[in-house]
């Protein structure tokens, strides 16, 4: 990849003689309307004119009050909500050349020479179609005198960049679209609704969600669902093995080849050899079996194992490998004629594009709107059309038509059935999350890793234990830790309540469905304290002895990575402590060193958002009230400044940021002349330890004695109700994936670090590590390695990526008082490779 992050001076004001016009097209997706915001505020910052096109394309080609002049109280109190404001409609006129000419008019007529396209890829194969076209479109305006040479020559090129808006997250380019996630949500939801009567009834139901010809949506949530079955598109099930045997042979020779079966592994190679054979069945290789077979031999397992619950999801473009589409009524008919269980459909169906978008879709449309009207604004008449993506934790521009290619060469391995190629192209992302889902539903673990009284062979011991505070994930990372342990053939044992309890002894041995229906709880069913190992190194060694672990999983917060520290650094002392030790880190406050991500961080940011909306919704019958809202995460500002983007915020005061009594006295003046303005509602966001003496009752007080007569003031410390709750499907699956990759990492060393009597000796500084996103990968680091990169003190890494997300936050509240007199400084990304971008 060759992004890279730097420094960037906005001048204010500095693209006056510039218009930009924004519109949505084809289906709506949540967090449309906070990319809309972005853009247009973003715009009017930088001094250009910025226009609605209301409906699409089909407004710009009817014109008139279609296309309308926005200013910053257009895009007040609509971050929050779902679909689009502005309209979206699918556009025949626009098709034709005739109707492209009238949108060129119309465009020209307001001087918009800059367009920012929110939509799929139809939308934006179409958006640059039309900047291909443009300057034809101007020269045959001119010639029918419907525009002036001047205006031919002041308006000669139309510059775009698309956002992708989309639930299917079927567009190669990006990791995510805008509203996948919160799509992601209302399924969820739903399952986790249905799971309820499912248990009570013994039922099994049968989810048909959205996704066209993508899969993303049913395979994420299959993962973190715990779906018994999913059937998606890119990888259709198997073929029954009839069907290849009568195909080999219509490709024989005329002369007859028997088939050779034997249970008997060399006698049916011999009588293979012998007899020609053209085809034979083996214990070793067994056949594929068709997917009726296969979901019914699932479903049975399940409910002989006492699971009361089954749940099957059903993307709506499901197929199978000759192209016939598999319906959730076929799956229903065969549940009920072979099972004859009480099988359920539920088509989730728009319920999907609905609701408020989540806090992910806001921060991800802000800062993708704000980036697409930057590129905009720097492009010049050589440049190419670019769609703004998600690269890790990154926004980048990347071409627009290449990524579209790639899209459309998805849809074209699939029409040719080269099932292998289409996962591929859909990206290394989807192929890690079809991969995972599968691994998880195995119908049972590998017979050659149990002896006949089903107990584990020539396994390895592993352990887990939380430290810290409870967060959401930590649940789903152990069931994934315990399943694919057991799948291994390894044993796992869960340490209840930490350090304490492993002192205590209070060790279990953790079976295959003594996790089941852990994903999607929230909090610890291990239990979890904050207690340290300092003091108490021989009495954890003494355990640890006993139990004969070999390699150890550390799931929790700061006390967890500072804990892990402290048990590496007694290996000379203690050779129970010379095993491979890994650390998830689990936390809403996402202040661990070596992540840009923690494990719950995103439901504790959702939680956060959520109580923000409705405390905005509260005040609606209240004219002129602004709120002081005080957030968890110790000296870490992320839940803060993140919520504050998601939430609109006027403000958001954090520990990383000093501020002055200056400062907030300034705002307190912003805040009044917004209410000036016609602005109902404020909101104040604090994180818990900003300051010492500005605290959030002083802040309230503040705003409450200067804003009498303007606006009153309420406040709400919204404390535990933010690591409460159910995880939300990014915790889900990253916790499902981190604890998978935890089980291959702890395997290897112990591996490599392993004697003949089974007694591992780990001592380097990379078998104690932490497993963190970095940069979009997985990446495991040497404890050692990031003592230098952490403020201990505060308990928060020395620097911190969403730091960069502050001028943002504050040029879309038009926080006045934090810019400079001619600007102000924001960290861009440059262009990178769309072969860098999963």
């Amino acid at each position: 990849m060759n992004s890279e992050n730097h420094q960037r001076f906005l001048a204010r004001g500095s693209q006056r003689d510039k218009g930009l016009a924004v519109f949505t097209s084809g289906g709506d997706s949540q967090g449309m309307n906070a990319a809309v915001r972005a853009c247009v505020r973003m715009a009017i910052y930088l001094g250009c004119k910025a226009y609605f096109i209301r409906e699409g394309y089909q407004g710009m080609v009817d014109g008139g009050d279609c296309i309308q002049e926005a200013n910053w109280a257009s895009v007040s109190s609509i971050i929050h909500r779902g679909g689009t404001i502005i309209g979206s409609a699918r556009c025949q006129d626009f098709r034709e050349r005739a109707g492209r000419l009238k949108a060129a008019n119309n465009l020209v007529q307001r001087g918009i020479t800059n367009l920012v396209v929110i939509g799929g890829d139809g939308s934006l194969t179409g958006a640059n179609l039309f900047r291909q076209e443009w300057s034809s479109l101007l020269d045959e305006l001119a010639k029918n005198s419907t525009i002036t040479a001047e205006q031919r020559n002041k308006y000669n090129v139309l510059h775009i960049v698309g956002l992708v808006g989309s639930i299917d997250n079927d567009f190669c380019g990006t990791d995510m679209t805008i509203g996948t996630d919160t799509a992601l949500h209302r399924i969820i939801e739903a399952i986790d609704a249905i799971a309820s009567t499912a248990y009570s009834h013994q039922r099994t139901f049968i989810m048909e969600v959205m996704g066209r010809h993508c899969g993303y949506l049913p395979v994420v949530a299959g993962i973190i669902s715990e779906a018994d079955y999913v059937f998606l598109p890119e990888h259709p099930p198997p073929q029954d093995w009839p069907d290849r045997l009568i195909l080999q042979l219509q490709q024989a020779s005329k002369r007859s080849r028997l088939m050779s079966v034997s249970s008997d592994f060399y006698l049916a190679i011999s009588a293979a050899i012998a007899t020609e054979a053209d085809f034979m069945l083996i214990p070793e290789e067994p056949v594929e079996l068709l997917w009726q077979d296969r979901l019914c031999k699932k479903l049975e397992q399940e409910r002989s194992a006492g699971q009361r619950l089954n749940i099957v999801i059903v993307a709506e473009g499901a197929m199978d490998r000759e192209g016939h589409p598999i319906t959730a009524e076929d799956v229903r008919k065969v549940i009920d004629e072979r099972l004859k269980h009480d099988a359920r459909i539920t088509v989730l169906g728009h319920v999907q594009r609905g609701g408020n978008p989540s806090a992910f879709d806001r921060v991800l449309a802000c800062r993708m709107g704000a980036e697409a009207t930057l590129a905009l604004m720097e492009a010049t008449s050589e440049s190419l059309p670019v769609v703004i993506s998600l690269d890790g934790n990154q926004t980048v521009r990347v071409p627009l038509m290449e990524c579209v290619e790639r899209t459309q060469a998805v849809a074209k391995a699939m029409k040719e059935r080269r099932w292998a190629d289409a996962v591929k192209l859909r990206g290394r992302s989807f192929e890690r999350n079809l991969e995972t889902y599968k691994m998880l539903t195995r119908l049972k673990p590998p017979k050659e890793c149990f002896d006949e009284n089903g107990k584990p062979i020539e396994g390895y011991r592993l352990a887990v234990m939380h430290i810290g505070a409870p967060a959401c994930g930590m649940n789903a990372a152990v069931r994934s830790f315990v399943r694919n342990a057991i799948y291994r053939g390894d044993v796992v044992y869960g340490v209840n309540d930490g350090i304490e309890g492993l002192i205590a002894g209070n060790v279990r041995e953790l079976g295959w469905s003594d996790v089941s229906g852990w994903v999607g709880q929230g909090g610890a069913f291990l239990g979890t304290k904050r207690t340290l190992p300092e003091g108490k190194f021989k009495e954890i060694a003494a355990r640890l002895k006993e139990f004969r672990i070999q390699g150890l999983l550390i799931i929790g917060g700061f006390e967890s990575y500072h804990a892990a520290g402290q048990i590496s650094d007694q290996r000379d002392n203690y050779p129970e402590f010379c095993i491979p030790i890994v650390v998830v880190p689990s936390t809403i406050s996402n202040n661990v060193p070596g992540t840009e991500f923690s494990l719950g961080c995103d439901t504790g940011l959702n939680e956060i958002t959520e109580i923000c909306d409705r405390i905005r919704q509260s005040a609606q019958g209240t004219k002129r009230r602004v709120f002081v809202i005080e957030t968890m995460g110790g000296y870490c500002g992320y839940l803060a400044t993140l919520a504050g983007l998601a939430g609109g915020a006027d403000a958001a005061y954090i520990y990383e940021e000093k501020f002055s009594i200056k400062d907030l006295q300034q705002d307190v003046y912003h805040m009044a002349s917004k209410m000036a303005e016609g602005v109902s509602r404020g909101l104040i966001l604090r994180n818990e330890k900003a300051s010492e003496n500005y605290t959030t009752d002083f802040i309230y007080r503040l705003y409450s004695e200067e804003g009498k007569g303007l606006f009153t003031c309420r406040m709400n410390i919204l404390g535990h109700m933010q690591q409460g709750g159910s995880p939300t499907p990014f915790d889900r699956n990253m916790g499902t994936k981190m604890a998978a990759k935890c089980v291959d990492w702890l395997a290897t060393q112990i591996k490599n670090n392993i004697d003949a009597n089974g007694v591992v000796n780990c001592k380097s500084n990379d078998t104690a590590t932490l497993l963190g996103i970095v940069s979009r990968q997985y990446r495991f680091s040497p404890l050692v390695d990031l003592i230098g990169e952490t403020n201990f003190d505060q308990r928060i890494p020395k620097k911190q990526w969403w730091l960069r997300l502050r001028p943002l936050l504050r040029i879309l509240a038009k926080h006045d008082s934090a810019y400079e007199e001619e600007g102000m400084y924001i960290t861009v990304e440059e262009e990178c490779d769309t072969d860098a971008v999963a």
